[in-house]
């Protein structure tokens, strides 16, 4: 006897994790609070220190060893949620109900992987520049809101429920 129940309920933590899968190159990681109704997407990038350059990291400490600077950005849902900006990369909003496209989501990651492709050269530079005081990830909204305007979005997927 064959069953079908069809197919399972997407979300869009599940369809964001799938789309990171296929184009993020780098350590990355989620935290979810249900609470606040937020999803933080960490990421990490690893610089050797070959020169053992002395570095004082966001804490005050003095470091010469190898380097994984983390960033994260943040989805929230609009109303519901509580954060510091300043604290993030990007900050993303959705309706809880409606959710995020599969487009924009594969658009994201892809444009987060483009965006610590090119934190790693600059970071590899700030390494190699003796000059150089200091080194921030940058995300740069206006491009990044371009190419959200040119997606053609169908389904979206909710927030999980739990």
């Amino acid at each position: 006897m064959w069953y079908n129940k069809g197919m399972a309920k997407l979300d869009f933590f599940t369809v964001l994790e799938e789309e990171m899968d296929k184009h993020f190159q780098y350590d990355y990681a989620f935290e979810w609070d249900k609470k606040n109704h937020a999803l933080e997407l960490s990421f990490i990038l690893d610089v050797q220190n070959q020169a053992g350059i002395s570095l004082i990291d966001e804490d005050g400490q003095e470091n010469s060893q190898d380097i994984a600077f983390e960033d994260a950005i943040l989805f929230y849902e609009t109303g519901k949620s509580r954060f510091v900006s300043e604290d993030f990369l990007a900050t993303i909003p959705f309706d809880g109900k409606k959710g995020l496209s599969r487009e924009f989501l594969a658009y994201l990651a892809n444009f987060l992987n483009d965006t610590a492709t090119q934190g790693l050269d600059d970071l590899m530079d700030f390494l190699a520049d003796p000059e150089a005081e200091s080194f921030e990830l940058t995300w740069n909204a206006a491009v990044f809101e371009e190419g959200k305007a040119e997606l053609v979005e169908t389904d979206s997927y909710p927030y999980p429920r739990y």
